[in-house]
């Protein structure tokens, strides 16, 4: 790091020396892992400036055309390899035969959930696992309501219930609530669930055979929307949810990286050690432990089936709320850790990997904007357009594919079937246009005031459905 002791150090070639020194950067990694975490609003400005002026620059310059072919073969050879990639089966050891099972601590962080913990609990500790090597951990995050009067109820009737409450002062937000209960408990596998989760009978019995090989990290549970039929916004959060499964899926399988999704994540208790815990200040703890994992040269893998199940919010205001809170997070892992993320830590296909799904997901929808600016006002053909249409198929081919995937049917589907899933997945396409105004007006916003580091959390209902294949 540059010497803040001595100002008339030039920065540029500390940094350089820094990365030099594979030693140095190492010791780095592992003791300043959280100090790069100032200065995200100028990072967040300057990335705003940058997309607005090459993309202006772009339609100023001849040459732009070979620039745009050469992005869009990029964006077809990456399509080809998650498209025609096909997982295959890890000949894992089926869990009865395993002759070894891990301790599993599941923990969940709770503010306000007094609709839902109590199911939330009966689920968790019915789960089929032998008793003696799981336990369960729920943080009582000052609530408000009747959470911590429920869960000290219920902490009388069963003995694998254990129930920490943590005050008004207390710092860190979720994580600082999953640091907590982590310190404390002493299973080899850390499960997290949010308090709306539906979770299938047999997951343990999925989750940690998975956990055999020992370069996985950490394993994401697929999520499903379990009040999908409630109306078009969570019918849509249905679709998204496919579509993510699949994306994790192909791009695990093409050498990129899996990534965690919060509710129904499962960390290595070594590997959670080695990167410190989670981080106190970000808004996405899961987006964020994900680069840290994999910076760390761990993998993470994904279950398709048995999904987890989640309440989808009701509304487009509620959806607003909780997108723009992701679009800042996924934002932060880059500006967080853009400097190992360029360095050596990865390899080129986790790499390439990143950079790709940071330009479709953050770039490309931002650069819309002054794309269409130029368009209007210059009377020029659009540049950004076409690169993003070449990614609305990738984006219809996931859903379509997920959602067959999803239904976990081994036959083959009538053309009725197809039919059907090919209609929502026209649906999911024209619920995902949130995307293309969520990203440009939060990376507006966080180039001037960022979001404050607190609890935010999405209002829970109780109105969960545990049939979780909903198909129609």
């Amino acid at each position: 790091m540059p010497d803040k002791k001595n100002p008339e150090i030039d920065p540029i070639p500390s940094l350089l020396a820094e990365f030099s020194d594979p030693e140095m950067e190492e010791e780095e990694f592992r003791n300043d892992f959280f100090q790069g975490l100032s200065g995200r609003r100028k990072k967040a400005a300057f990335a705003l400036t940058l997309i607005w002026g090459v993309t202006i620059g772009l339609h100023l310059i001849p040459w732009n055309i070979g620039i745009i072919a050469f992005l869009g073969l990029l964006i077809v050879f990456q399509t080809f390899r998650l498209v025609f990639s096909n997982p295959q089966d890890n000949n894992l050891p089926a869990f009865s035969d395993m002759k070894t099972l891990p301790s599993v601590s599941l923990l969940v962080s709770a503010k306000n959930e007094e609709a839902v913990i109590k199911k939330l609990v009966t689920m968790l500790l019915n789960i089929d696992y032998p008793r003696h090597l799981y336990e369960l951990w729920i943080v009582d995050d000052n609530s408000g309501d009747r959470t911590g009067k429920i869960l000290d109820g219920l902490a009388q009737e069963y003995a694998q219930l254990n129930v920490i409450h943590r005050d008004g002062l207390a710092k860190g937000g979720k994580s600082g609530a999953l640091n907590l209960a982590f310190s404390q408990c002493k299973g080899d596998i850390i499960g997290v669930f949010d308090a709306d989760a539906v979770i299938p009978e047999n997951l343990l019995q999925k989750v940690v055979p998975l956990f055999v090989r020992e370069n996985i990290g950490a394993v994401q549970v697929r999520k499903a929307i379990s009040n999908a039929r409630e109306n078009f916004w969570t019918r849509g959060q249905w679709v998204e949810m496919s579509l993510d499964s699949y994306f994790q899926k192909q791009r695990i399988n093409c050498g990129g990286i899996g990534e965690l999704r919060g509710n129904g994540q499962f960390v290595r208790r070594d590997a959670l050690n080695s990167c410190g815990g989670w981080n106190e200040e970000t808004i996405t703890d899961d987006l964020d432990l994900t680069i840290r994992l994999h910076l760390d040269n761990w993998d993470i893998d994904i279950l398709e089936y048995p999904p987890v199940g989640e309440e989808g919010v009701k509304s487009a205001i509620a959806l607003w709320h909780q997108r723009s809170r992701w679009a800042e997070g996924g934002y932060q892992r880059y500006f967080d850790y853009w400097r190992f993320i360029l360095s050596n830590r990865l390899g080129w296909r986790k790499k390439f990997d990143l950079i790709f799904f940071f330009v479709v997901q953050y770039i490309f929808p931002t650069a819309a904007i002054p794309d269409l600016v130029m368009v209007l006002t210059r009377h020029r053909l659009p540049l950004v357009a076409p690169l993003s249409s070449l990614t609305l198929f990738l984006a219809f081919w996931g859903m379509y594919t997920g959602l067959k995937r999803s239904q976990n049917k081994p036959s083959s589907f009538t053309i009725g079937e197809h039919l059907t899933i090919i209609a929502q997945s026209f649906l999911g396409m024209i619920y995902m246009v949130h995307w293309f105004i969520v990203m440009p007006l939060t990376t507006a916003r966080m180039s001037v005031r960022q979001k404050r580091l607190k609890w935010v959390k999405t209002v829970h209902e109780g109105d969960a459905d545990e049939n979780l294949e909903l198909a129609s």
